[in-house]
């Protein structure tokens, strides 16, 4: 059963700041080209709830953490708006040595725009291309499930995913088909143990076949 009094609980970024949750005391995200645009092409495939759950995760990691990514993020976003753009997007994995179709590059333009603002912000970068060794910690999942479970009953409802959709600008989206996705009891509600499972999910062996990239996804996840 779920602890929910908070004078007792962390606060997400001091559980996520905590030396025993890090890795030697730091858990920094390398820059390593090949790692982010695997893990776009990773975050692609992934449903709206999970993408919005990675965007809370990602906005709690200690500066550490994330050091390298943002390193990144400033390297791609050449005009220094805080907005990548497709044309940098294009660029930057250009400069990578990816080599990608212009459709495929739309596609993770698409992907990573969580809001559909025609734009990545770094919030939605790091999301996208955060280490998801990030995603399998229990604390993390834990924060992120609490972000949507608003009035803590232990279920993400229809309407708490709803709100949600539309504090993250998401418009047009499924619901009942996302629902129906992670839902096993079928009982129209998402609880913890459905939710970590979704979390888990597609997390491993993602982009097998990809021989044609310089690089393969098994190797690059190791970095960061």
């Amino acid at each position: 059963m779920l602890d929910r009094d908070s004078k007792k609980r962390l606060t997400a970024h001091q559980v996520l700041c905590h030396p025993w949750i890090q890795v030697d005391g730091v858990a920094p995200d390398k820059p390593l080209d090949s790692a982010v645009l695997s893990r776009l092409k990773q975050f692609s495939a992934m449903n709206k709830l999970k993408k919005m759950a990675l965007r809370v995760i990602a906005e709690s990691l200690c500066e550490e953490e994330i050091a390298g990514l943002k390193q990144m993020f400033k390297m791609i976003d050449a005009d220094n708006s805080g907005q990548i753009t497709l044309e940098e997007l294009k660029a930057g994995l250009e400069r990578a040595g990816a080599k990608l179709k212009d459709s495929e590059i739309v596609a993770l333009m698409e992907a990573a725009d969580i809001d559909n603002s025609g734009t990545i912000d770094y919030g939605e970068f790091l999301a996208a291309t955060m280490h998801l060794h990030k995603v399998e910690r229990e604390d993390n999942l834990f924060a992120a499930f609490s972000y949507f479970d608003k009035d803590g009953s232990g279920y993400i409802t229809y309407d708490e995913l709803q709100k949600a959709c539309e504090e993250f600008g998401m418009n047009d989206v499924h619901l009942e088909d996302t629902i129906r996705e992670i839902d096993q009891d079928n009982d129209g509600r998402i609880d913890y143990n459905e939710f970590v499972d979704m979390m888990h999910k597609g997390n491993v062996g993602f982009g097998k076949g990809q021989q044609n990239l310089s690089f393969g996804l098994r190797d690059a996840l190791k970095i960061g």
